[in-house]
């Protein structure tokens, strides 16, 4: 009889640790299906937040505050002049496929993304590389053609991740990068599964399954949180519900800072938008607080110039597109417009579906009509970000510190001043930091003196999650979804 109890004292105990042991999966919703999985040669922030960290590692990465850490490279040295970086690997790293990662494949990785017929994103991440050469296995020497202060901030981005030459052409549908994290299953419409990698160079993650499910829909996004369907929803799309979250003990509501730029995108080279007086009065007659509050009920931060408030550099200057739909009226005069109708193409995401719905009756009100065309993401991508065949979108710019995208004049809202250029050429040479936040607080009071886009908020981070959910970022100082560092509470 002793003997009997024994056993089922010793069955309970294992039945209650099996019981106890903490969850390794987690149900993660997005708003957005990324099209690839290549962050190299495709723009969607919806890539990064699925590979970035997970799937793929860069030289450095991000950490949840936005600081650089050694990721690929343990380490680095600068040359007294600032031109010459030379990067220390970790040995014993291998890709997905088994094959070894070594400074051949940052090399590769580097000249790829600098070639000139390089379709990478973020090109000019990689503009000022003179040259890369494998040392050794573990090595990498990179010599720029001038100083660059922040060359290892560059190396973090999701764009500049290391990929091998046998899987590159593969990799937007069947991805091969060295992170904690490999490809699992893509139910194209539905979801993406990552695996946990056993064979993990680094730390390894305590979540050994990840899913990445797609919600389009604000009000399904709500009910699958309230089901307990997603475990985590980072970039939240409903924020009009965010108060019954907070007001519920199951979860936690996570309310940071991003790196989106939410914009008025205007194309200056479309008809009448290349007067700036005509972008000066589409400026002046949107009203932020109106916009935050209608189409994110009071989240975000108002903008005036494309830069992060929370960045020590920012300047305010909402001052100079202030709502006042009187000087819209007299500028549309000014320039001899009249009756003017514009092309407004909208995106998926809520603050793009809503905002423009508001933004549409602002124009509306000093004289200026618009046809809102609102189109899936691949659609947005082709015609707007590539075809430039647009008069006006919303958008976010979530990408760090990328107030250089101006000085580019093919990008989709073609500036490309020339003044604008030589700042960002002066920056790029600039490595006392004084100066640099001089060029920084110049170059935003230029694209906002010319009215470049309408500048609306800096989009927040409205997470929702699990209350036993802990290591989701706060804050997003890059497009990421980074799991390695997540797990449940017992």
């Amino acid at each position: 009889m002793l003997n009997r109890l024994k056993l089922s004292v010793a069955a309970l105990a294992l039945m209650t640790g099996a019981a106890m042991a903490a969850q390794t999966t987690i149900t993660i919703g997005m708003q957005l299906e990324p099209p690839n999985l290549d962050p190299t040669s495709g723009a969607a922030a919806a890539i990064r937040e699925v590979t970035y960290a997970n799937i793929y590692e860069g030289l450095t990465r991000f950490g949840p505050d936005g600081s650089v850490h050694p990721a690929l490279a343990e380490s680095w040295t600068v040359s007294d002049d600032g031109k010459v970086w030379t990067f220390k690997l970790h040995s014993g790293v291998k890709f997905h496929d088994g094959t070894d990662m070594t400074a051949e494949d940052v090399v590769f990785t580097l000249d790829r993304a600098r070639a000139a017929d390089s379709t990478n994103a973020q090109k000019q991440l990689f503009a000022g590389i003179e040259s890369v050469e494998a040392v050794d296995p573990t090595t990498v020497r990179v010599t720029l053609t001038a100083p660059n202060g922040n060359f290892g901030f560059n190396m973090a981005w999701g764009d500049a991740v290391i990929m091998a030459p046998e899987s590159v052409a593969t990799n937007a549908t069947q991805p091969v990068g060295t992170g904690p994290f490999k490809l699992g299953t893509w139910a194209q419409g539905d979801r993406i599964e990552i695996v946990a990698n056993p064979d993990y160079w680094g730390t390894k993650p305590v979540l050994t399954e990840v899913t990445f499910k797609f919600i389009s829909d604000p009000t399904a996004a709500f009910a699958a949180m309230m089901a307990e369907d997603i475990d985590a929803f980072p970039v939240y799309p409903s924020p009009e519900t965010l108060a019954q979250f907070q007001s519920d003990p199951r979860f936690s509501v996570i309310v940071g800072s991003t790196e989106g730029e939410t914009i008025l995108g205007m194309n200056n080279k479309s008809g009448q938008l290349s007067d700036v007086r005509v972008r000066k009065a589409i400026a002046h007659a949107i009203n932020r607080k109106e916009l935050i509050d209608g189409a994110m009920f009071g989240y975000g931060t108002p903008i005036g110039t494309h830069f992060a408030p929370h960045n020590p550099d920012y300047v305010d200057l909402t001052s100079l597109s202030a709502y006042d739909p009187e000087l819209s009226k007299k500028l549309l005069a000014e320039a001899g417009v009249s009756g003017l109708k514009l092309r407004l193409h909208l995106p998926p995401p809520s603050y793009a579906r809503r905002g423009g719905e508001i933004i549409a009756s602002q124009l509306r009100a000093v004289g200026i009509e618009t046809e809102i065309i609102n189109v899936e993401w691949a659609q947005w991508l082709e015609q707007v970000f590539k075809g430039k065949d647009f008069d006006l979108t919303i958008i976010s710019h979530v990408e760090p510190a990328d107030i250089n995208i101006y000085a580019r004049p093919d990008y989709y809202f073609q500036y490309g001043k020339p003044e604008f250029i030589a700042l960002m050429d002066k920056l790029g040479v600039t490595t006392d930091a004084a100066a640099r936040s001089d060029l920084v607080k110049q170059a935003q009071t230029m694209i906002a003196e010319d009215y470049v886009n309408g500048y609306l908020f800096q989009l927040p981070k409205t997470g929702v999650a699990n209350a036993k959910i802990k290591g989701l970022w706060e804050n997003s100082p890059a497009p990421a979804y980074d799991m390695t560092a997540v797990y449940w509470e017992d």
